[in-house]
């Protein structure tokens, strides 16, 4: 297995305050560890207008299964917070670091 570092854009079509962007991060935090760390990457940025950016640490075979697994993860931690796809829809995911074999 590899460790990826995914980045998933995404953009708040609600309003969103600091305490559940808080809880966002803190639902995503073991999934930001080591090579997150390393790198110097934050969790979680959001920018002006509601897009974010979310950058998670995920094992997998390959790029795909890494941009799925990250994917499922972040839309799984914003329905927790109640936030539906459309309000929080998310854009494709990219690999922004590699950790080759684990």
């Amino acid at each position: 297995m590899t460790t990826y570092v995914i980045t998933v854009p995404g953009t708040f079509l609600t309003d969103v305050d600091d305490a559940a962007r808080s809880k966002l991060a803190r639902k995503l935090a073991s999934h930001h560890t080591d090579l997150s760390e390393t790198e110097d990457v934050e969790l979680l940025t959001v920018h002006e207008g509601g897009t974010f950016s979310v950058r998670l640490e995920v094992e997998a075979s390959d790029r795909a299964a890494a941009e799925d697994s990250a994917v499922h993860l972040l839309a799984g931690a914003l329905g927790e917070l109640g936030l539906t796809e459309k309000e929080a829809p998310l854009g494709p995911p990219a690999v922004t670091g590699v950790d080759g074999e684990s």
